[in-house]
């Protein structure tokens, strides 16, 4: 039985670059591995199966084995595995199974990685995996190494239409951690709509709350009330498919007041819940910066803002104009088919059996 090891610092974000790497770790079931996966909780299967509602029975939970070892037992401990999966936290690990990917979902910049020991560690690394080509142009450039490009896996043939609302949709973590997702800004644009007699409309906000909470999350709360706004906390899978199928629009302000040059790992670096939001016919209305202008194509089947006031009359000329949400809709729905499970299964396994 061929063993393979997977690794995510993250996981217990429970966002879509953990979704990815459970995705991969699927893949190296179906090709046959037996797989490791390290963490101390052994409940974190069942929560992250949960909430993408993902088969993850044949994986299994080991505690972290490599924490605090010193280079030589990491070998020792490594070198029974075949494979390795390992999601970079923006340093560069000595990894030594038999053949080794490193996956950055961030876009990580300004922290040495063009060092000599990341140029020795990398030495052992057979594959650098990026999440879209934004993550792979800054990963290349601050690391000095090449990359390539898997974009993450959406399940997109579990979302569809469903009686469409009045509803503006918006998916993504509550946090402040440096990846925010600006929720706060999008409840000021919405209540300002509201204030200016924009009528009959209802925005829901809906993401994890396990990680990077805070005060934020309570801010967010006071800021909706006495206006259509609706905040779901942590929902299931099959909660989020009733909101997408439900919506006509989609927000998204990840990214927004940030140079994405300067300080590319606070914009967003792909964008699942665009895309899931997509397969289920709600039109994207995103932040342009970031992965973001990899999944959208302005004027066809999303449009992207820089402003405020921009945000407000794309979003009063979509909900004004059926014939061109209609139209959008439907391109949403066949561009989502670009960012499949299946896609990104098939490159997954190239990679592996190369």
């Amino acid at each position: 039985m061929m063993r393979a090891l997977v690794y995510d610092p993250y996981l217990d974000t429970l966002g879509g670059g953990e979704r990815y790497t459970l995705s991969v770790a699927r893949v190296m079931v179906d090709l046959g591995y037996e797989v490791d996966l390290l963490w101390d909780d052994e409940e974190i299967l069942e929560k992250l199966g949960r909430r993408f509602g993902m088969d993850v029975s044949e994986v299994c939970v080991k505690k972290n084995f490599l924490r605090g070892v010193g280079s030589l037992e990491r070998w020792r401990r490594m070198k029974e595995y075949d494979l390795s999966f390992w999601v970079s936290d923006g340093s560069v690990p000595f990894l030594f199974a038999k053949k080794n990917l490193l996956h950055f979902q961030v876009p990580f910049s300004g922290v040495g990685g063009g060092g000599f020991l990341a140029k020795l560690k990398f030495r052992k690394i057979d594959e650098v995996v990026c999440n879209s080509e934004f993550t792979r142009r800054v990963i290349e450039r601050e690391y000095e190494v090449k990359g390539v490009v898997v974009y993450p896996p959406v399940a997109v043939g579990g979302f569809r239409p469903l009686k469409k609302k009045n509803l503006i949709l918006s998916v993504g973590r509550f946090s402040q951690l440096k990846q925010a997702k600006r929720q706060d800004v999008l409840i000021e644009v919405f209540r300002k709509m509201i204030d200016g007699g924009f009528e009959g409309w209802k925005l829901v906000l809906a993401g994890g709350s396990e990680v990077g909470k805070g005060e934020y999350f309570d801010r967010l709360l006071r800021r909706a009330e006495g206006y259509p706004i609706e905040v779901v906390e942590n929902p299931s899978f099959d909660k989020l498919k009733i909101l997408y199928g439900g919506a006509k629009i989609f927000w998204s302000a990840a990214g927004f007041g940030v140079d994405e040059e300067r300080e590319a790992e606070r914009v967003e670096h792909f964008g699942m819940a665009v895309v899931e939001a997509m397969a289920a016919g709600a039109v994207p209305v995103v932040y342009w910066a970031g992965g973001h202008k990899e999944i959208v194509r302005c004027g066809e089947d999303g449009e992207g803002w820089r402003t405020e006031e921009e945000l407000v009359k794309i979003t009063q000329d979509l909900v004004s104009d059926h014939e061109k949400w209609g139209g959008q809709s439907l391109e949403a729905r066949a561009r989502a088919q670009n960012f499949s499970e299946v896609r990104f299964q098939d490159r997954i396994r190239k990679i592996l059996r190369k």
